[in-house]
Parts: structure tokens; sequence; C-alpha cells
């Protein structure tokens, strides 16, 4: 019996992906554990290994193909002692055929097609209501709604992600709460206000010739998209304070020229930056009201600060993660950040080096930025904004003297992370700045 290859999901938030290479061709035999393919999704580029054993029968996406869905068929195996062109056939009537290809222009064969090493769920069906907006429901549940006149789009779905199932119907045809299928659909907002001004309207403003269109890629989409709703989700609420940096910057001067050697070469060099991760961590250990995630239901406080870092990759940008940097020296931060910001350009991180994460940092002190505020990236209730550090003039013991100073911002959800909260961090993370070798013992 034919082996159905589909597009795997390769994180749990993945919804499509781009099929950027195939590692076989039609007619090769490959068996458990062989790299069969290249997937690209907004943040990276994974190899993606054959489950099971046969021979290629069939590759139906090609590759280049873009914006490839969940669960949909890419490929066709036939299993041991099958023929070939049968196995080709038969994997055609399969489910989640393949959308229509949109190859760019590689110049490559397509070869074959890999099997989903984690396989989603395939996804809900899904309704429209009058404005075009998806409703996702339950088949039974669009039954009984169709049968008694109901409208879905009335109805708050107690399922996973807001999903109607039958018992939200029930209660609805019982309490009469749902308004008739049958009433008009109210108008549709301006654009304007929804979404701001649509793409031709814009276009309107400039001269014909004037500009050029560049289609959004995947990660700028999720960029957009994540923004958009911490903007509209998290009231922001912004902290700021002045750290000054001499004692910090002898201290890591000191702890490089001290670094053994191996190869010829320093075993560690720490930046300033890996010290904010290290000193930030240690804050949130120990203000731990802070370290928390914000849900509908509950406050989650996290037993550990795993730090998130944005780092600027072409196209947007990334946030690997150092997981328990509270727990960890400064060499082992800084040898663990060069490996993922490394891996982070090349679009190599794993979907668990960079998704979740309790706090982060975006640091733009190397672009000589003075100050600026972060946007929150859920599931984070804080990042914290750092500026470059600079020779400024301060009062000490009522004289004037030169100290280096960096100003720092720190964004928090003012749901779980209020004020005095945010303050309370602050000023534990301003004191292992000023006083770094607390962040040695």
């Amino acid at each position: 019996m034919p082996i159905n290859i589909t597009m795997p999901a390769l994180s749990p938030t993945m919804e499509e992906g781009n099929l950027a290479k195939w590692l076989v061709k039609e007619g090769d035999k490959v068996k458990s554990g062989d790299v069969i393919a290249e997937i690209e999704t907004d943040k990276a580029t994974m190899e993606v290994e054959a489950v099971d054993e046969g021979t290629v029968a069939k590759i139906v996406v090609p590759a280049g193909t873009e914006g490839v869905k969940v669960n949909a068929l890419i490929a066709v195996l036939a299993g041991e002692g099958e023929d070939v062109a049968t196995a080709a056939k038969g994997g055609n009537g399969a489910a989640g055929a393949a959308p229509a290809p949109k190859p760019q222009e590689t110049g490559e064969t397509a070869p074959a097609a890999a099997p989903a090493p984690q396989a989603a769920a395939p996804a809900s069906p899904a309704s429209a209501d009058g404005e075009g907006k998806r409703i996702f429901s339950s088949p039974l549940a669009r039954r009984i709604a169709k049968e008694a006149g109901i409208d879905l789009s009335a109805i708050a779905g107690s399922g996973p992600h807001g999903r109607v199932v039958k018992k939200d119907v029930e209660a609805a045809v019982s309490g009469g709460a749902a308004k008739p299928a049958a009433a008009p659909a109210a108008a549709p907002a301006p654009a304007t206000l929804a979404k701001g001004m649509s793409e031709d309207a814009i276009l309107k403003l400039f001269e014909p010739g004037s500009y050029e269109l560049v289609p959004h890629d995947g990660m700028r989409k999720t960029i957009a998209k994540r923004l958009v709703e911490s903007k509209q989700t998290i009231p922001h609420f912004y902290v700021s304070v002045d750290c000054e940096l001499d004692a910090l910057l002898a201290l890591r001067a000191q702890l490089n020229a001290a670094a053994p050697e191996k190869d010829g070469k320093p075993v560690y060099k720490l930046s300033v930056n890996d010290m904010v991760i290290k000193a930030l961590a240690l804050a949130l250990r120990d203000v731990p009201d802070a370290n928390v995630s914000w849900t509908d239901q509950n406050m989650i406080k996290h037993k550990h600060a795993d730090v998130g870092v944005a780092v600027s990759i072409p196209g947007g940008l990334i946030t690997p993660i150092v997981r328990q940097a509270e727990l960890k020296s400064l060499s082992a931060i800084s040898n663990e950040m060069k490996d993922l910001g490394k891996r982070a350009k090349e679009r190599k991180l794993k979907p668990e080096e960079y998704q979740g994460g309790t706090t982060a940092v975006s640091n733009m002190g190397m672009m000589g930025v003075k100050d600026f505020a972060a946007v929150v990236n859920p599931p984070h209730a804080t990042i914290l904004a750092v500026g470059a550090g600079e020779d400024r003039v301060v009062v000490k013991n009522k004289e004037m003297v030169i100290a280096n100073v960096m100003t720092v911002t720190l964004s928090t959800d003012h749901r779980c992370v209020d004020g005095a909260l945010g303050a309370e961090l602050l000023a534990a993370f301003k004191r292992y700045i000023e006083n770094p070798m607390g962040m040695l013992v």
C-alpha cells in the first residue's frame, strides 16, 4: 500500500512552510532516518527525516514551492515489494492533497519528499461569518446550528482555540442567546479603521514608477502579526533607569585577560551583553513575582529565568534563548550566545531554541542607540531594551565626575507586572550591573 508523505509540523505554531530542497529523487530507496528534504519555516531551515522505508514513487510538491500547508501531501513512497508505478497512482487520492504549488525559479528538479517527524493534527474545519472572518467549529456543531437556524458567529466557542463545539450550540439553542443565521450582516468597518489603508489607497499617493513592490516573506509576516497582537492585547508599561558601567567594564577586562587558551585562542571572551543577560536572569531570580506569563485563567510563575536575546538576521530578527541563565556562568552564557547567534544568522536554529522563554533582552547599544522601548513578545511579561554605554557627567558626593552610563528601559505586561514590581526588578538588575562581582558568587 502506498505510504503518503505529508508536510511536517516542525513547531507547535507552524501552519505552512516552504519546501526548499529535495535531497532524494523519484526512484531512490530510503530508510527510516534518512534526511530527504529541507523545509523553510518563518525562522529557520530544517532537515526532515524519513520515518518509513520504501522507494520514492512520486514527488507531489516540487522543490522551491512556497506556502505548503501542514499535512498536505508532498510525496508518495512505495512499500517493500510494491510496484512503484502503482504506488504513484495510489497516492493521488490521499487525504490532504497539496495545494497548487508556487515554485520559485530554482532550476532544480524535484526529488522525493519526507514524512513528518511531528505530524500535526488536521486543521479544524472552519466556516466564515458575514465579514469573512473564520469561525472554527466542529462538523456536528455546524450541522446542529444549521438545523436550528443559528449564526455560529454569535456563539462563543469553548473548544481549543475558541472552537465552537456541540455543547456551545446546544446551550445557545436552549438559552435563545444566538442570533438567527438569516440576519443580515452588518456593514464591514472601513479598512482604514480595521487594518489601516489598503495597498491600492496607499499606492495612489505616489507617482507611478517611483516605487517597487517587495512581497513579504514568511518571517516578516510572522513578526508583523505578533507585534500587532502584542500591542492590541498587552497593556505596555515602561520603566527606565541609568546604570553606571565602570565597575562592570573593569571586571570584564580582568576576566577576559584571565581566560585560559585552547588551540591558541581564549576559551571565552565576555561581552557586555553576556553580563546583561546574567544580571537580568539573577534579577528575575531575586524578584520571582516578575518572572511570570499571563493567561486568562492563571498566572504562570516560572522556576527558571530563560532569557531570549534578540538577534538581527536578514529580513527580521529572532530571539534564541539561554535556558536557566541564572544558573550558568558568564563564560557558559558567552559561548552559548556565540553559538546561538551564529546558527541564528544561518537560520539553523531548532524551534525549541527560539520558542518560549520567560523574558528577553534587546540590545541596540552597539548601534549607538542611547535609549528605546521594546515590544513585549508573548508569552514573556517583560523585555529589557539596552542602550549604548557613554561617558556622562554625574554628581557624586556633590561633585561632578565622568562615568560610563547605560540607559535601560524595561517594558512590562501591566496585567501581571505592574509599575512597582517592574521598578523592583529594574533596581535588582541595576545592583548587579553596578556591583558585578555579585554575578560571580
